[in-house]
């Protein structure tokens, strides 16, 4: 089996059956991220605790197979982790998509590294990075809810 059809396989796995398309409990950050050059939508939910720490995480909307596939494995990511480390993963994901990041960055972001020769197809690149770009919002802006 060839690595592209590995790649493949994971990317549809993602698409058609993402773990965290669905909406969460009691989330305390929400916001929508929309891709207007092709349509994408998401819902991003998150619930963050006191400590800083992304306790569950989940998406809804449409779009191709990369937006939701992009969106299912960076909430694999940051599931468990820190805001601050979402973030770093965040820093990572960009290099990756420009095509600067590092063999370790790339291995950090696990299954998202199948993303990673998207920089050579520039129509698409909006679709891999626009729930990440929503976190990102999300987390600078402060858009926690009460």
């Amino acid at each position: 089996m060839s690595l592209n059809s590995i790649y493949g396989e994971i990317l549809n796995e993602h698409n058609l059956r993402p773990v965290n398309k669905r909406e969460i409990e009691s989330p305390n950050y929400t916001l929508e991220g929309k891709n207007p050059s092709c349509g994408d939508e998401i819902v991003l939910m998150l619930r963050v605790n006191d400590e800083g720490i992304i306790e569950d995480g989940g998406f809804t909307g449409s779009g191709c197979a990369i937006s939701q596939a992009s969106a299912d494995m960076m909430l694999d990511l940051i599931i468990g982790e820190p805001k601050d480390r979402a973030m770093e993963l965040f820093e990572m994901f960009m290099r990756m998509i420009k095509g600067t990041a590092s063999e370790e960055d790339i291995e950090e972001l696990d299954e998202a590294g199948v993303l990673k020769d998207i920089s050579h197809m520039p129509a698409r690149v909006k679709c891999a990075v626009l729930s990440w770009h929503t976190m990102e919002e999300m987390f600078k802006d402060g858009k926690k809810e009460d």
